[in-house]
């Protein structure tokens, strides 16, 4: 690699200090969360009591382009950034295609994953309002790692929901957690009614995050002095996650190109905008003309085969009403290894940049995507966790397309972690015992036809 140039940093000082707020560009502005008893929306004052004050206006604020970066976020994001901008040319001559390939790596961070750009800012917002304890829920695990983290450096206790078959299937991403200091309890459980409910319904229930959401939601309420934090789907989450979009934009421009795709892995959105929105902001102005790809699982399809409607965040239908792209808040989806994916609906922002156009989804088979991240190994020599493989599966399809067309693209995707506490799931692969798992139509129609028609 001595006469070409791999990997590309930022100094300290040319960290973002600012994160980038998509909302004040939208044409199209989201529809607001709603009472669901009311249907009137919801107020700062009406969410104070589970979110931190600050995380609260940085959800409602859809008029301020640029939220400052706090001096003690940004210092503890010196750690680990800038994450690098990484040319995957091994990837792109295996696959033999003109595409140049371009990969942010987040697994740098010591979590091993892209949350902890929000866990640090949440946890810190916590702090500064004088909170004493905070609580979320988790899928794989990479979440309820970061919060744990980040809430051990602020001097919080933490509680963590993590999704049972998670619990089960990641038991080294459940002791990283434990390790930092927090109780984790797998969900759906009997420490709260909501988990009661649920396992009175569905003794066998291997949880999902709609469920752990619940739990935890219904811990913040009673429980004096403490807060919810929430690892995707909110405005204010994408909103701290653009620090990756922002560095990726500076590290292209020392690369010389500017992404023809960019694509991102999809659950709940946090990681897609964090990557998406900075270089969206320039399709919304008409700059560019940059394609935006989410991939999520065949097995949760809730942007390529859900409904735009009104919907809770959880099961147990605590939350306010969002707007978005669902296969309702009752789903439940299969238990594939990619747990931070299978969550039943999008964010609202995601949500309204889908219905406009702006953006586009695909579903991968989970084979597919062992596929996709056996060969990125080999080639790359990182192990991908289960949810970057879907990005990284779509991100071949994109560069084999360009072998067929001859089209020189440009394509820039997101590592949003590391694999290397999901062995268990590539051994599976590896003996040939992994399964697809594919939603049908009457599934999605069971559990979405019965939603409150608001929209």
């Amino acid at each position: 690699m001595s006469d070409r140039q791999k990997r590309f940093f930022l100094s300290e000082d040319e960290i973002p200090r600012q994160w980038y707020n998509i909302q004040a560009d939208m044409v199209n502005k989201p529809l607001p969360m709603i009472d669901p008893r009311t249907h009137q929306p919801v107020k700062a004052e009406d969410l104070y009591r589970v979110f931190c004050e600050e995380c609260v206006h940085q959800e409602l604020n859809m008029t301020d382009r640029w939220i400052d970066i706090p001096e003690k976020v940004r210092d503890m994001y010196k750690f680990y950034r800038s994450t690098p901008l990484v040319r995957a040319y091994g990837l792109e001559e295996a696959l033999g295609t003109p595409a140049h390939i371009y990969f942010k790596n987040e697994s740098v961070s010591p979590v091993g994953s892209h949350k902890l750009n929000s866990a640090i800012a949440q946890a810190y917002y916590a702090k500064q309002q004088g909170i004493k304890s905070v609580t979320t829920e988790t899928g794989a695990g990479q979440w309820g790692a970061a919060l744990s983290y980040a809430a051990s450096v602020f001097g919080l206790e933490a509680a963590v929901y993590q999704v049972k078959i998670s619990y089960n299937q990641k038991p080294y991403r459940r002791n990283i957690m434990q390790t930092f200091g927090a109780q984790v309890t797998p969900s759906p459980s009997m420490s709260t009614r909501a988990g009661k409910d649920i396992i009175n319904k569905n003794p066998n229930c291997q949880g999902s995050l709609g469920t752990a959401i619940s739990e935890a939601v219904e811990l913040c309420r009673t429980t004096e002095n403490c807060r919810y934090t929430l690892g995707s789907v909110m405005n204010h989450v994408t909103l701290h996650q653009t620090i990756i979009g922002l560095e990726a934009e500076k590290q292209m421009r020392l690369a010389g190109e500017y992404p023809d795709i960019v694509i991102a892995c999809f659950g709940g959105g946090s990681n897609f905008g964090g990557i998406s929105f900075p270089f969206m902001r320039h399709n919304l102005s008409g700059e560019k003309h940059t394609r935006f790809i989410a991939a999520e699982p065949e097995s949760c399809p809730k942007l390529t085969k859900g409904v735009f409607q009104y919907d809770f965040g959880d099961e147990a239908g605590y939350t306010p009403m969002i707007p978005m792209f669902t296969l309702g808040h009752e789903f439940m989806p299969a238990n594939i290894h990619a747990g931070g994916l299978r969550y039943h609906g999008g964010g609202s922002v995601v949500s309204q940049l889908k219905k406009d156009g702006l953006m586009e989804a695909v579903d991968v088979q989970q084979i597919e995507t062992f596929d996709a991240a056996m060969l990125f190994a080999k080639t790359e020599g990182i192990i991908p966790a289960p949810e970057s493989a879907h990005a990284i599966a779509a991100t071949i399809r994109e560069a084999k397309r360009c072998v067929e067309t001859g089209e020189e693209k440009v394509i820039l995707f997101n590592l949003t972690g590391h694999g290397l506490i999901d062995m268990a799931a590539y051994d599976q692969y590896i003996s040939g015992s992994l399964h697809n798992y594919a939603t049908t139509e009457d599934e999605i129609h069971r559990f979405t036809d019965t939603l409150e028609q608001i929209i």
